[in-house]
Protein backbone atom coordinates (compact mmCIF):
# COMPACT_ATOMS: atom_id res chain seq x y z
CA UNK A 1 0.00 0.00 0.00
CA UNK A 2 2.75 2.37 1.00
CA UNK A 3 4.50 1.33 -2.87
CA UNK A 4 1.12 2.19 -3.93
CA UNK A 5 0.54 5.50 -2.57
CA UNK A 6 4.67 6.58 -3.25
CA UNK A 7 4.58 5.53 -7.15
CA UNK A 8 1.28 7.69 -7.28
CA UNK A 9 2.99 10.69 -5.15
CA UNK A 10 5.88 10.68 -7.86
CA UNK A 11 3.41 10.22 -11.18
CA UNK A 12 1.76 13.26 -9.57
CA UNK A 13 4.85 15.20 -8.88
CA UNK A 14 6.22 14.41 -12.56
CA UNK A 15 2.98 15.72 -14.19
CA UNK A 16 2.95 18.66 -12.24
CA UNK A 17 6.47 19.44 -13.18
CA UNK A 18 5.69 18.31 -17.04
CA UNK A 19 2.10 20.99 -16.42
CA UNK A 20 5.14 24.16 -15.31
CA UNK A 21 7.38 23.56 -18.37
CA UNK A 22 4.42 23.66 -20.63
CA UNK A 23 3.60 26.87 -19.37
CA UNK A 24 7.03 27.59 -18.87
CA UNK A 25 7.44 27.13 -22.59
CA UNK A 26 4.01 28.85 -23.68
CA UNK A 27 5.27 32.16 -21.91
CA UNK A 28 8.86 32.67 -22.48
CA UNK A 29 9.58 30.64 -25.50
CA UNK A 30 7.59 32.05 -28.62
CA UNK A 31 8.85 29.48 -31.11
CA UNK A 32 6.90 26.94 -32.59
CA UNK A 33 7.57 23.30 -31.69
CA UNK A 34 7.60 22.78 -35.28
CA UNK A 35 10.22 25.13 -36.22
CA UNK A 36 11.95 23.21 -33.56
CA UNK A 37 11.78 19.93 -35.01
CA UNK A 38 12.44 21.22 -38.43
CA UNK A 39 15.45 22.62 -36.62
CA UNK A 40 16.75 19.29 -35.35
CA UNK A 41 15.77 17.68 -38.90
CA UNK A 42 18.11 20.22 -40.33
CA UNK A 43 20.59 19.32 -37.85
CA UNK A 44 20.33 15.12 -37.93
CA UNK A 45 20.82 15.45 -42.29
CA UNK A 46 23.77 17.74 -42.39
CA UNK A 47 25.49 15.49 -39.30
CA UNK A 48 24.82 12.50 -41.09
CA UNK A 49 26.43 13.68 -44.77
CA UNK A 50 29.06 15.31 -43.92
CA UNK A 51 32.31 14.30 -41.82
CA UNK A 52 34.04 17.95 -43.11
CA UNK A 53 35.47 19.13 -39.32
CA UNK A 54 34.97 22.89 -40.66
CA UNK A 55 31.32 22.37 -41.15
CA UNK A 56 30.61 19.98 -37.81
CA UNK A 57 32.38 22.79 -36.01
CA UNK A 58 30.13 25.76 -37.51
CA UNK A 59 27.24 23.25 -36.64
CA UNK A 60 28.39 22.06 -32.96
CA UNK A 61 29.06 26.18 -32.32
CA UNK A 62 25.86 27.13 -34.00
CA UNK A 63 23.98 24.32 -31.32
CA UNK A 64 25.94 25.52 -28.31
CA UNK A 65 25.01 28.91 -29.04
CA UNK A 66 21.25 27.74 -29.22
CA UNK A 67 21.66 25.97 -25.98
CA UNK A 68 23.18 28.80 -24.06
CA UNK A 69 20.68 31.15 -25.37
CA UNK A 70 17.76 29.35 -25.34
CA UNK A 71 18.00 26.54 -22.72
CA UNK A 72 19.27 28.15 -19.86
CA UNK A 73 20.48 26.68 -16.46
CA UNK A 74 17.34 28.33 -14.12
CA UNK A 75 15.20 25.53 -16.57
CA UNK A 76 16.86 23.03 -14.38
CA UNK A 77 16.21 24.82 -11.22
CA UNK A 78 12.39 25.17 -12.10
CA UNK A 79 11.54 21.23 -12.59
CA UNK A 80 13.51 19.53 -14.86
CA UNK A 81 16.06 16.94 -13.54
CA UNK A 82 19.61 17.59 -13.88
CA UNK A 83 21.20 15.16 -16.85
CA UNK A 84 23.31 12.18 -15.69
CA UNK A 85 26.03 13.55 -18.81
CA UNK A 86 26.60 16.71 -19.96
CA UNK A 87 27.37 16.67 -23.75
CA UNK A 88 30.59 17.94 -22.88
CA UNK A 89 31.18 15.22 -21.16
CA UNK A 90 29.28 13.10 -23.88
CA UNK A 91 32.12 14.26 -26.51
CA UNK A 92 34.79 13.76 -24.56
CA UNK A 93 33.51 10.02 -24.08
CA UNK A 94 32.00 9.51 -27.93
CA UNK A 95 35.01 11.24 -29.47
CA UNK A 96 37.61 8.99 -27.54
CA UNK A 97 35.63 5.80 -27.87
CA UNK A 98 34.97 6.49 -31.56
CA UNK A 99 38.65 7.13 -32.56
CA UNK A 100 40.72 4.55 -30.95
CA UNK A 101 37.37 1.98 -32.01
CA UNK A 102 38.26 2.94 -36.15
CA UNK A 103 41.96 2.70 -35.68
CA UNK A 104 41.68 -0.87 -34.24
CA UNK A 105 39.90 -2.32 -36.81
CA UNK A 106 40.83 0.00 -39.90
CA UNK A 107 43.90 -0.62 -41.04
CA UNK A 108 44.51 1.90 -44.05
CA UNK A 109 46.24 5.23 -44.26
CA UNK A 110 50.21 5.70 -44.96
CA UNK A 111 51.08 7.14 -41.49
CA UNK A 112 51.35 4.37 -39.61
CA UNK A 113 51.87 5.05 -35.71
CA UNK A 114 52.22 1.55 -35.06
CA UNK A 115 52.08 -2.26 -35.78
CA UNK A 116 50.47 -5.24 -34.25
CA UNK A 117 51.02 -8.49 -35.33
CA UNK A 118 48.87 -9.75 -38.26
CA UNK A 119 47.61 -13.32 -36.17
CA UNK A 120 46.19 -10.98 -33.80
CA UNK A 121 42.18 -10.93 -34.79
CA UNK A 122 40.66 -8.26 -36.16
CA UNK A 123 43.87 -5.79 -34.05
CA UNK A 124 46.38 -6.46 -36.25
CA UNK A 125 48.69 -5.12 -38.43
CA UNK A 126 49.12 -1.21 -38.98
CA UNK A 127 47.35 1.52 -36.23
CA UNK A 128 47.16 4.90 -38.72
CA UNK A 129 46.89 8.38 -38.41
CA UNK A 130 43.85 8.56 -41.01
CA UNK A 131 41.71 6.09 -38.92
CA UNK A 132 42.40 7.78 -35.65
CA UNK A 133 41.08 11.29 -37.24
CA UNK A 134 37.89 9.72 -39.20
CA UNK A 135 36.82 7.80 -36.30
CA UNK A 136 37.18 11.27 -34.62
CA UNK A 137 35.30 13.01 -36.66
CA UNK A 138 32.40 10.36 -36.67
CA UNK A 139 32.53 10.94 -32.78
CA UNK A 140 32.09 14.76 -32.94
CA UNK A 141 29.57 13.94 -35.46
CA UNK A 142 27.85 12.02 -32.77
CA UNK A 143 28.64 14.28 -29.82
CA UNK A 144 26.68 16.95 -31.94
CA UNK A 145 23.61 14.83 -32.65
CA UNK A 146 23.40 14.20 -28.70
CA UNK A 147 23.82 18.26 -27.86
CA UNK A 148 21.16 18.95 -30.20
CA UNK A 149 18.74 16.83 -28.69
CA UNK A 150 19.67 17.62 -25.28
CA UNK A 151 18.59 20.93 -26.68
CA UNK A 152 14.77 20.04 -27.86
CA UNK A 153 14.60 18.11 -24.52
CA UNK A 154 15.42 21.29 -22.42
CA UNK A 155 13.03 24.08 -24.48
CA UNK A 156 9.73 21.31 -25.91
CA UNK A 157 8.03 19.92 -22.88
CA UNK A 158 7.00 16.31 -24.14
CA UNK A 159 3.29 17.43 -24.66
CA UNK A 160 4.40 20.09 -26.90
CA UNK A 161 6.50 16.98 -29.05
CA UNK A 162 3.33 14.84 -28.81
CA UNK A 163 1.06 16.94 -30.80
CA UNK A 164 3.53 17.22 -33.86
CA UNK A 165 2.72 13.17 -33.57
CA UNK A 166 0.55 12.65 -36.95
CA UNK A 167 -2.99 11.70 -36.43
CA UNK A 168 -2.52 8.44 -37.90
CA UNK A 169 -0.17 7.24 -35.02
CA UNK A 170 -1.32 9.55 -32.52
CA UNK A 171 -2.57 6.94 -29.96
CA UNK A 172 0.79 5.33 -30.40
CA UNK A 173 2.45 8.42 -29.35
CA UNK A 174 0.33 8.81 -26.32
CA UNK A 175 1.41 5.34 -25.66
CA UNK A 176 4.92 5.99 -25.53
CA UNK A 177 5.02 9.26 -23.34
CA UNK A 178 2.82 7.21 -20.88
CA UNK A 179 5.80 4.96 -20.79
CA UNK A 180 8.26 7.46 -20.97
CA UNK A 181 6.91 8.60 -17.60
CA UNK A 182 7.20 5.72 -15.55
CA UNK A 183 11.47 5.93 -16.07
CA UNK A 184 11.50 8.04 -12.74
CA UNK A 185 8.97 6.52 -11.03
CA UNK A 186 10.54 3.03 -11.59
CA UNK A 187 14.01 4.66 -10.64
CA UNK A 188 12.59 5.62 -7.36
CA UNK A 189 10.54 2.69 -6.78
CA UNK A 190 13.75 0.68 -7.09
CA UNK A 191 15.57 2.72 -4.78
CA UNK A 192 12.31 2.19 -2.43
CA UNK A 193 12.58 -1.35 -2.34
CA UNK A 194 16.39 -1.83 -2.19
CA UNK A 195 16.19 0.45 0.97
CA UNK A 196 13.33 -1.61 2.18
CA UNK A 197 15.16 -5.20 1.59
CA UNK A 198 18.41 -3.70 3.36
CA UNK A 199 16.58 -2.90 6.63
CA UNK A 200 15.56 -6.37 6.59
CA UNK A 201 18.88 -7.69 6.62
CA UNK A 202 19.16 -8.36 3.25
CA UNK A 203 22.29 -8.13 1.09
CA UNK A 204 23.50 -8.50 -2.85
CA UNK A 205 25.68 -11.55 -3.10
CA UNK A 206 25.03 -13.46 -6.37
CA UNK A 207 22.23 -13.55 -8.93
CA UNK A 208 19.74 -15.36 -6.43
CA UNK A 209 19.68 -12.36 -3.95
CA UNK A 210 18.30 -10.35 -7.08
CA UNK A 211 15.32 -11.84 -6.35
CA UNK A 212 13.81 -9.87 -3.78
CA UNK A 213 14.39 -6.83 -5.59
CA UNK A 214 12.86 -8.02 -9.03
CA UNK A 215 10.14 -9.68 -7.84
CA UNK A 216 9.06 -6.26 -6.04
CA UNK A 217 9.90 -4.16 -8.87
CA UNK A 218 7.62 -6.49 -11.56
CA UNK A 219 4.65 -6.63 -9.20
CA UNK A 220 4.70 -2.79 -8.57
CA UNK A 221 5.31 -2.16 -12.25
CA UNK A 222 2.42 -4.67 -13.80
CA UNK A 223 -0.19 -2.79 -11.09
CA UNK A 224 0.22 0.84 -12.36
CA UNK A 225 0.24 -0.72 -15.40
CA UNK A 226 -2.99 -2.86 -15.08
CA UNK A 227 -4.61 0.64 -12.99
CA UNK A 228 -3.49 2.83 -15.84
CA UNK A 229 -5.09 0.46 -18.48
CA UNK A 230 -8.41 0.43 -16.90
CA UNK A 231 -8.28 4.21 -16.61
CA UNK A 232 -7.51 4.65 -20.15
CA UNK A 233 -9.95 1.99 -21.09
CA UNK A 234 -12.78 3.85 -18.86
CA UNK A 235 -12.24 7.16 -20.85
CA UNK A 236 -12.25 5.13 -24.34
CA UNK A 237 -9.32 5.93 -25.49
CA UNK A 238 -8.63 5.30 -28.83
CA UNK A 239 -11.92 3.16 -29.39
CA UNK A 240 -13.18 5.92 -31.64
CA UNK A 241 -11.06 5.22 -34.74
CA UNK A 242 -12.23 4.14 -37.99
CA UNK A 243 -10.72 1.38 -39.85
CA UNK A 244 -8.24 2.60 -42.12
CA UNK A 245 -7.77 1.42 -45.23
CA UNK A 246 -4.92 -0.12 -46.77
CA UNK A 247 -3.54 2.20 -49.31
CA UNK A 248 -2.59 5.16 -47.00
CA UNK A 249 -0.30 2.53 -45.18
CA UNK A 250 0.88 1.15 -48.41
CA UNK A 251 1.63 4.91 -49.56
CA UNK A 252 3.58 5.33 -46.02
CA UNK A 253 5.82 2.41 -46.82
CA UNK A 254 6.33 3.59 -50.17
CA UNK A 255 6.93 7.15 -49.24
CA UNK A 256 9.29 5.91 -46.44
CA UNK A 257 11.21 3.46 -49.18
CA UNK A 258 11.53 6.20 -51.68
CA UNK A 259 13.70 8.65 -49.37
CA UNK A 260 15.42 6.05 -48.10
CA UNK A 261 16.49 4.91 -51.91
CA UNK A 262 17.22 8.58 -52.96
CA UNK A 263 19.35 9.06 -49.89
CA UNK A 264 21.35 6.33 -50.26
CA UNK A 265 21.84 7.55 -54.28
CA UNK A 266 23.50 10.74 -53.09
CA UNK A 267 25.16 9.32 -50.08
CA UNK A 268 26.86 6.25 -52.17
CA UNK A 269 25.97 5.99 -55.48
CA UNK A 270 26.56 9.99 -55.81
CA UNK A 271 23.58 10.56 -58.05
CA UNK A 272 22.12 13.96 -56.66
CA UNK A 273 19.68 14.47 -59.22
CA UNK A 274 17.83 11.07 -59.40
CA UNK A 275 18.57 11.00 -55.46
CA UNK A 276 17.09 14.48 -55.50
CA UNK A 277 13.89 13.29 -57.23
CA UNK A 278 13.17 10.22 -55.08
CA UNK A 279 13.75 12.23 -51.77
CA UNK A 280 10.62 14.60 -53.22
CA UNK A 281 9.29 12.18 -54.40
CA UNK A 282 9.24 10.05 -51.48
CA UNK A 283 8.23 13.34 -49.15
CA UNK A 284 5.25 13.89 -51.07
CA UNK A 285 4.31 10.04 -50.56
CA UNK A 286 4.77 10.02 -47.13
CA UNK A 287 2.77 13.30 -46.61
CA UNK A 288 -0.03 12.71 -48.57
CA UNK A 289 -0.06 8.98 -46.78
CA UNK A 290 -0.28 10.52 -43.04
CA UNK A 291 -2.55 13.09 -43.77
CA UNK A 292 -4.87 10.91 -45.22
CA UNK A 293 -4.18 7.81 -42.47
CA UNK A 294 -4.90 10.79 -39.89
CA UNK A 295 -8.23 11.76 -41.00
CA UNK A 296 -9.82 8.28 -39.04
CA UNK A 297 -8.44 9.76 -35.72
CA UNK A 298 -9.83 12.84 -35.87
CA UNK A 299 -8.59 14.50 -31.74
CA UNK A 300 -8.90 17.73 -29.85
CA UNK A 301 -6.03 20.15 -28.94
CA UNK A 302 -6.02 22.00 -25.75
CA UNK A 303 -4.66 25.29 -25.65
CA UNK A 304 -2.45 24.79 -29.27
CA UNK A 305 0.76 26.91 -29.25
CA UNK A 306 0.65 29.76 -31.92
CA UNK A 307 2.84 30.06 -35.04
CA UNK A 308 4.68 33.25 -34.81
CA UNK A 309 6.85 35.57 -37.53
CA UNK A 310 10.42 34.17 -35.99
CA UNK A 311 8.94 30.63 -36.71
CA UNK A 312 9.84 31.46 -40.27
CA UNK A 313 13.14 33.04 -40.41
CA UNK A 314 13.92 29.62 -37.94
CA UNK A 315 12.53 27.59 -40.72
CA UNK A 316 13.96 29.20 -43.30
CA UNK A 317 17.14 29.63 -41.62
CA UNK A 318 16.96 25.21 -40.81
CA UNK A 319 15.89 24.62 -44.25
CA UNK A 320 18.81 26.33 -45.90
CA UNK A 321 21.49 24.92 -43.91
CA UNK A 322 20.16 21.61 -44.77
CA UNK A 323 19.62 22.54 -48.97
CA UNK A 324 23.02 23.23 -49.31
CA UNK A 325 23.51 19.76 -48.02
CA UNK A 326 20.86 18.11 -50.04
CA UNK A 327 20.81 19.75 -52.83
CA UNK A 328 23.76 20.52 -55.64
CA UNK A 329 23.16 24.53 -55.22
CA UNK A 330 26.93 24.72 -54.84
CA UNK A 331 30.41 22.76 -55.15
CA UNK A 332 29.30 19.23 -52.89
CA UNK A 333 33.14 18.05 -52.94
CA UNK A 334 33.51 19.88 -49.82
CA UNK A 335 30.95 18.15 -48.02
CA UNK A 336 32.31 14.83 -48.22
CA UNK A 337 36.10 14.56 -46.70
CA UNK A 338 38.01 11.23 -46.49
CA UNK A 339 41.53 11.11 -44.77
CA UNK A 340 42.24 8.26 -46.59
CA UNK A 341 44.97 7.46 -47.71
CA UNK A 342 47.04 10.25 -46.89
CA UNK A 343 45.75 12.77 -44.21
CA UNK A 344 45.26 15.86 -45.76
CA UNK A 345 43.70 19.73 -45.46
CA UNK A 346 39.91 19.32 -45.75
CA UNK A 347 38.37 21.80 -48.41
CA UNK A 348 35.76 24.29 -47.40
CA UNK A 349 33.33 26.45 -49.10
CA UNK A 350 32.51 29.92 -47.41
CA UNK A 351 28.75 29.76 -49.08
CA UNK A 352 28.20 26.70 -47.71
CA UNK A 353 29.56 27.56 -44.14
CA UNK A 354 27.90 30.41 -44.46
CA UNK A 355 24.61 28.47 -45.01
CA UNK A 356 24.90 26.47 -41.70
CA UNK A 357 24.88 29.65 -39.84
CA UNK A 358 21.09 29.66 -40.23
CA UNK A 359 20.71 27.38 -37.47
CA UNK A 360 21.85 30.06 -34.88
CA UNK A 361 18.49 31.71 -35.53
CA UNK A 362 16.53 30.26 -32.69
CA UNK A 363 18.95 32.20 -31.00
CA UNK A 364 18.69 35.07 -32.51
CA UNK A 365 14.69 35.70 -32.17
Amino acid sequence: MDNRLNAQEAETEFFEKTRFLEGWFLEHRPLHSLAWALWIAAIVVILTLTRNPFYLALVIGAVAVVRWRCAPVALENNGQQAMLLSPLRFGLIVVTTAALFNMAMVHVGTTVLFVLPTWIPLLGGAWTLEALVYGALNGVALAGLFASFTVINRVVPVRSLLRLTPRAYYPVAVVVSIAVTFVPTTLQQIQQIREAQAVRGHRLRGVRSWLPLVVPLLEGGMERSLQLAEAMVARGFASGADAQARWPQMLVLAGFASIVAGWLMQLIWRQPIGGGVLLAAGGAALLLGLWRAGRSHPHTVYRPERWRGWDWVVVSGAVLAAGVFLLPIFARGTIFYYPYPTLNWPDFDWRIGLATLGLIAPAIG
